[in-house]
């Protein structure tokens, strides 16, 4: 939520930031409600003091024996308080519309974030590796996951509904390795790891922004205040929220937890395999830092760069994108994505985000701290995906398949995988001592 001076002086700018990201918001509306908001606090004040100072009157004019001039000023209190409570209803109608207006009002955009309509728009920074050039018929990860067992999506289906899914045996450990692998890599870069709350309540979700906005693609909890969030994003931010932090350094948080979307309005698109599923698994990196552009640039890069080496311990080709205006969320400041190259789409498919919120969240949340000065000030806020699984096994079985239908385990990987430097399909084991094994 933005400060209600800065947008006055800048509505044409925010307005199209809004008609960019596909926001349904007229600033002349909610400037105008906001008018009539000041209007009417202005109005009641004026008739409380008409009716202190009336008051006050009444009480010298009984001492005064003055009977039928204390009935006259009594009267015209009595209307006072009439008006006053027309006026009150009239304002808090007033301020609840122009709260929810207020929720709709998206962040302000970097001056070299690209413009366009959708991820069509997006312009390619860098690619780091090239796709393999296979000399033999490569399959998808889906086949893969058949052949050696790691898998069974039509039991998820049976078991859960669309977009569900199991994972068995090295399935799992590989599922589980590339979210260690993403733990360790940031607690050795001085990350704190939390344990996170998979349940949020409804203020947190509006406190990170994923409210109004996301509302349709959350999971509620029958019967109660509580939602399952899509990303431990939610969680970390709202540890701090309502409170004054220590921001001398930055503040770097890191955890590994289910998530869940709804993934409304997505149907035919992406749903093949474990592409774009209802529950998977993510390792988030949160970071909190005092409010300079520059040392939010500079941690924006380095969160990024937290993911570019992790892809690159998987061994797998990736670009990092500049997301366009059209692509990024409400209270997206300037945001990145990494794309990793799938051979069965024959594409880079986006695996990794990175965003930059300047103050837009902790204004929500309100998490402040002192500057030099002691003045209290709203903190800057980014995040970003160290990895999400299963999407991110879909590159990895694919890149990594031999001719003979065994999957080569990146070094990175093997410590988690018992020590394995091959997955070899059932059948070649059983049928025969397999070199690889």
């Amino acid at each position: 939520m933005l400060d209600m001076k800065w947008i006055r002086q800048n509505k044409n700018a925010v307005q199209k930031i809004a008609d960019w990201k596909g926001i349904t918001l007229s600033l002349d509306h909610l400037l105008a409600v906001d008018d009539r908001r000041k209007n009417l606090q202005q109005d009641a004040e004026q008739l409380r003091q008409e009716r202190n100072t009336r008051s006050k009157a009444i009480g010298q004019l009984v001492a005064q024996s003055d009977s039928e001039g204390a009935r006259q000023i009594k009267r015209h209190v009595r209307e006072i308080n009439e008006k006053l409570a027309k006026i009150d209803r009239e304002l808090a109608e007033a301020q609840q519309e122009l709260e929810q207006l207020m929720l709709l009002v998206p962040n302000a955009v970097s001056p070299d974030t690209p413009y366009g309509r959708s991820d069509a728009d997006n312009v390619l920074l860098r690619q780091i590796g090239q796709p393999r050039e296979a000399d033999f018929p490569l399959q998808d990860h889906v086949e893969l996951g058949k052949l050696h067992d790691l898998m069974d999506i039509p039991r998820g289906v049976k078991t859960a509904g669309s977009r569900n899914y199991y994972l068995k045996g090295a399935g799992v450990l590989l599922h589980r390795a590339v979210q260690q692998l993403a733990l360790d890599l940031l607690v050795s870069k001085s990350y704190t790891l939390l344990e996170v709350p998979l349940m949020v309540r409804t203020d947190a979700m509006y406190h990170t922004a994923y409210f109004p906005l996301g509302q349709d693609q959350t999971y509620r909890l029958a019967g109660s205040d509580n939602w399952l969030a899509g990303t431990s994003e939610v969680p970390l931010i709202a540890y701090y929220s309502n409170e004054i932090i220590d921001l001398r350094e930055p503040v770097k948080l890191a955890a590994a937890s289910t998530c869940f979307r709804s993934e409304v309005g997505s149907a035919g698109k992406d749903v093949h395999g474990l592409y774009r599923v209802h529950q998977f698994a993510k390792v988030e990196q949160v970071v909190l830092c005092e409010a300079d552009p520059a040392l939010s640039d500079q941690l924006l890069q380095e969160i990024t760069a937290n993911a570019e080496e992790l892809l690159q311990l998987l061994e797998l080709p990736y670009q990092v994108m500049a997301v366009c205006t059209g692509d990024m969320s409400q209270k997206t400041y300037k945001q990145f994505d990494i794309e990793t190259w799938m051979p069965s789409r024959q594409a880079y498919g986006e695996t990794h985000s990175s965003s930059s919120l300047h103050d837009f969240q902790a204004r929500r949340s309100n998490i402040r701290y002192r500057d030099e000065s002691g003045k209290l000030r709203y903190c800057y806020t980014l995040n970003n995906t160290a990895v999400a699984s299963p999407r991110i096994l879909i590159p990895v079985l694919e890149n990594h398949q031999q001719e003979d239908g065994s999957i080569r385990i990146p070094e990175a990987l093997q410590p988690y995988m018992e020590g394995r430097e091959f997955l070899v399909p059932p059948q070649l084991i059983n049928g025969s001592a397999h070199p690889r094994d």
